[in-house]
């Protein structure tokens, strides 16, 4: 690796994503002085209600969106200065799911999944479609390879799209809001997938959701923000000990929730 991909390189194992003191605004203050972190091989959830500056950490993480204040580790780099082919470099090991999915709507599944593999010189054509394969196997997907992106349900898409990061080859994964809009079978299959991955993997991620029983199945840690602020950052575990008043009628909501379903 030459001197520019590890310019900013963090001396030290340190954490495999870390937020020091990290702000961003808009219009208002999104995220203000965000301090958290993620260890290789672990996955981190944040939740919180929409607005709260979620899916702007993810977009910070990526180097989409650059922070106003404080330092973002990525790779055990800090990422604040670097330069477009820095990133490029970076995004070979960190890859983002959307919530879109964003699949090429021109090209089929397999395609879709194989496009990841073009600039794989390494790989013979054989090789590209064992590889396509193999992901498609993994996430329950190998009888829609020739389908096309808008045959799918939104679930088929995010486990599709999930196909298609893998086949970089990432050391991480973000997931933005995976479960959002499908129905719960699908919801649990996804999180099946998601806990498969960090199991088999080792895959460092971060998981933004509303989705508490999500959150339980994948997450060894959690962040929930409101308002900008980090009120609860530690283990999944621990979160239900919480003496935070927001976090608690956030747990409670849930409850409900859960509650409703079982009645009907």
């Amino acid at each position: 690796m030459g001197d520019e991909q590890v310019a900013g390189r963090n001396n030290g194992n340190g954490h495999y994503i870390e937020f020091r003191d990290v702000s961003k605004h808009f219009d208002h203050p999104v995220l203000k002085d965000i301090n958290f972190h993620v260890d290789a091989g672990q996955t981190l959830a944040i939740i919180g209600r929409s607005g709260v500056g979620k899916s702007v950490s993810l977009g910070i993480i990526m180097g989409f969106l650059k922070a106003d204040g404080g330092q973002v580790i990525v790779d055990h780099m800090d990422i604040n200065d670097m330069s477009e082919e820095q990133l490029r470099q970076l995004h070979k090991k960190v890859t983002m799911v959307f919530q879109s999915g964003a699949l090429f709507d021109s090209l089929t599944v397999g395609e879709n999944i194989e496009f990841s593999l073009e600039q794989r010189d390494d790989y013979s054509e054989k090789n590209k479609e064992d590889v396509v394969n193999g992901l498609l196997e993994m996430v329950s997907l190998q009888n829609y390879r020739d389908s096309a992106p808008s045959d799918l349900s939104t679930g088929y898409k995010r486990a599709a799209a999930i196909a298609r990061a893998l086949a970089a080859q990432p050391e991480c994964i973000l997931y933005d809001e995976p479960t959002t809009m499908v129905d719960p079978i699908m919801s649990d299959e996804l999180g099946n997938l998601m806990l498969r991955l960090k199991q088999k993997l080792k895959l460092t991620s971060i998981v933004v959701t509303h989705d508490l029983d999500l959150m339980r199945k994948v997450a060894d840690s959690v962040m929930f923000l409101y308002k900008g602020e980090a009120i609860y950052f530690g283990p999944v575990s621990e979160m239900e000990k919480s003496d935070n008043p927001h976090v608690q009628k956030f747990l409670a909501a849930d409850r409900v929730e859960i509650s409703g379903k079982m009645e009907e």
